[in-house]
């Protein structure tokens, strides 16, 4: 029979996710078949599953630690945010439209029947599945028609544990707090909790743990140290986007209010020989980069105004001037440019407005999203790639006549025709160790790491660190049969 437990958070951003993959791998070196389960994400860091769907990175690399391909069933309901108040909405892999924050509101009864089949065709499937949570149970206003935490946890009869992070401060006030406004039914629901990202001698807080277990009655299940390598593993979240210094070769990613798809940056992040920095808003591209880095981007009109009006499309041109390298990613690409149409109003009001003007192309935005795992070649070095393509743009022009990469003979991207200025609708490229290793040849370094080996070699250090932090073994036991 299926167990199931739940990880909840006492708020957004406390780890969830990482914990989760973390168990995962654990969970898979103990020889349990698991598989990760998200209700409901809201994030446009997303991955294509192996059944030519979409759902959040971070579903993508639970299931890599649990061993599976990334199936839409592991996260039924995604919101790809467009704008303040709207988003994309994703149900089981499938774009249904784009919905405000009110209409939403009311389509979530109809959604938890599919978050319901999605989590009982999965759990037919392993002998546990680990359930994630979305920003926090204690978030009253949100608990009529809730399909994330406790309206799911309730619904699928599945126990949960409450993770606060002591890294923010206050963690007795968050989980203490998070039970005093939960009502009986979500509280019944409640098995344990644990205390996420503390840094230092967990010694010292023995006497918090004792008093949260008095206060709320619940058992702990550990206090788990800060992993310093986290940073290695994609992240979902925009908040965990950072800097990171290495070495000479220096990218400059401008931080797009939508940025999308940004684990594009993580193995040139992980090259001892690359320096990545993450430019925010009111900032100048820095004038001594290598190459900037364009990335993808959720809402592509806005995010190019928005470039503009930071000043970096000035920089951009003084770094061309310069001769140094451009690349745009999806979003990016499309905003290299020379116009961009949206005859149908996809990100919005229907508009065309003029792009940068570095790549002689066009792009018109459509409603077919192409939504691919890809396998390429750059065409000009042969190095081989792999990558996917999670778009609703065609684009066409001159430069396209220089490919950046073929697909089985067909031409992908555009280069200009100095060729230090390339765009592409193919993500993930950088993770493939030759092509990487091809760029950081132009700026005369060398790749030095082999990728997809330090993600896993990075999983499996993680699991290490909850067994030794967390007890796993209680929270097996905790983890309740389902029918």
């Amino acid at each position: 029979m299926t167990r199931a437990i739940m990880i909840q958070g006492t708020g957004s951003n406390v780890g969830k996710s990482l914990l989760v993959a973390g168990l995962a791998r654990a969970c898979r070196l103990r020889g349990i078949s698991v598989a990760p389960f998200k209700p409901q994400n809201m994030s446009n860091n997303a991955a294509v599953t192996a059944d030519g769907g979409e759902i959040g990175r971070a579903q993508a690399l639970q299931a890599r630690a649990a061993g599976l391909p990334p199936h839409t069933d592991m996260n039924p309901v995604l919101l790809k945010p467009q704008s303040e108040t709207g988003a994309q909405v994703i149900v089981q892999g499938v774009r249904q439209g784009t919905s405000e924050a009110r209409a939403f509101w009311s389509e979530k009864p109809r959604l938890m029947g599919k978050v319901l089949e999605s989590f009982h065709r999965l759990a037919a499937q392993v002998d546990l599945v680990l359930v994630e949570g979305a920003g926090s149970p204690a978030e009253t206003n949100l608990r009529q028609g809730d399909i994330a935490n406790m309206g799911f946890a309730t619904a699928a009869g599945v126990p949960v544990v409450l993770v606060g992070d002591i890294d923010r401060g206050g963690v007795i006030a968050q989980i203490v707090g998070t039970q005093a406004v939960l009502e009986p039914g979500d509280l019944a629901q409640i098995a344990g909790f644990a205390v996420n990202r503390f840094r230092g001698d967990v010694r010292l807080f023995d006497e918090g743990l004792r008093d949260i277990e008095r206060r709320t009655g619940w058992p702990s299940l550990g206090v788990v140290p800060w992993f310093a390598e986290a940073w290695r593993l994609p992240a979902e979240d925009v908040l965990d986007i950072a800097s990171r210094d290495g070495g000479a070769f220096r990218v400059a990613v401008p931080k797009l209010p939508r940025i999308a798809n940004f684990d594009d940056l993580d193995p040139l992040a992980a090259e001892p020989e690359v320096t990545v920095q993450i430019i925010e808003p009111g900032h100048p591209l820095p004038g001594n980069a290598d190459l900037i880095l364009i990335p993808g981007s959720k809402a592509t009109i806005d995010d190019l105004l928005f470039l503009r009006a930071q000043g970096w499309d000035v920089d951009i041109a003084a770094h061309i001037r310069r001769g140094g390298l451009v690349f745009g990613l999806c979003g990016g690409f499309q905003m290299l440019g020379k116009t961009i149409h949206d005859p149908d109003g996809i990100e919005g009001t229907p508009r065309k407005i003029d792009g940068l003007g570095h790549l002689d192309v066009d792009t018109t935005l459509a409603p077919q999203k192409e939504l691919a795992n890809r396998q390429a070649q750059c065409a000009t070095s042969g190095a081989a790639v792999e990558g996917y393509e999670i778009h609703m743009g065609r684009t066409s022009g001159p430069d396209m006549a220089r490919p950046w990469f073929t697909m089985n003979g067909r031409p992908e991207g555009a280069q200009s025709p100095s060729g230090r200025i390339r765009g592409t609708y193919l993500h993930g490229v950088f993770g493939s160790d030759l092509f990487r290793a091809t760029i950081l040849s132009e700026g005369g370094h060398s790749a030095q790491i082999r990728y997809d080996a330090l993600v896993e070699d990075t999983l499996d250090q993680l699991a290490a660190h909850l067994e030794t932090h967390m007890d796993i073994d209680r929270l097996l036991q905790l983890a309740r049969e389902i029918g």
